[in-house]
């Protein structure tokens, strides 16, 4: 009998490397939270540093995502360094975006920002599903106008 190949280590590191850049590309520079996100992201994902009132679930990253989009139309991921090992991938990146929609309660302001976040996520039979993201929340509400900036009055 024939035996089945085993993918290598470096085979899935480069298939993670390239469904975490099909995420960034198809969800969330595209704002398509249909089949794309349904594809790559497990129903079930556990999100282990959820955002504020996210639910649980695709679902739940799903209404987050949609609210971001919402309060920042021309939101821009944009991924500067990723580490990646067999089915686990840690990510540098900025988002950009104009906010033109309230976002956690604070109305439009209009201004732009650049977001740093890092996000370590898990795929599993070619779906997201662990993740953990850590964002400059202070460095976002300065930008907003909601804090002061440091120093600043």
């Amino acid at each position: 009998m024939f035996a089945t190949a085993t993918p290598t280590r470096a085979h899935t590191t480069a298939a993670t490397r390239a469904l975490a850049q099909r995420f960034t590309d198809e969800v969330l520079n595209a704002h398509d939270l249909g089949a794309p996100l349904t594809e790559l992201v497990a129903e079930d994902v556990v999100e282990e540093n959820p955002l504020p009132g996210q639910g649980p679930g695709r679902a739940g990253l799903a209404d987050v995502l949609g609210g971001m989009f919402t309060a920042f139309p021309d939101l821009y991921w944009d991924v500067h360094e990723t580490v990646a090992e067999d089915d686990r991938i840690v990510t540098y990146s900025t988002w950009t975006g104009t906010h033109r929609g309230e976002f956690f309660g604070i109305p439009a302001t209009g201004r732009q920002v650049r977001v740093e976040a890092w996000t370590k996520d898990r795929y599993r039979h070619g779906q997201l599903v662990q993740s953990r993201i850590i964002m400059d929340v202070v460095g976002m509400l300065t930008q907003l106008g909601a804090l002061p900036a440091p120093g600043g009055a």
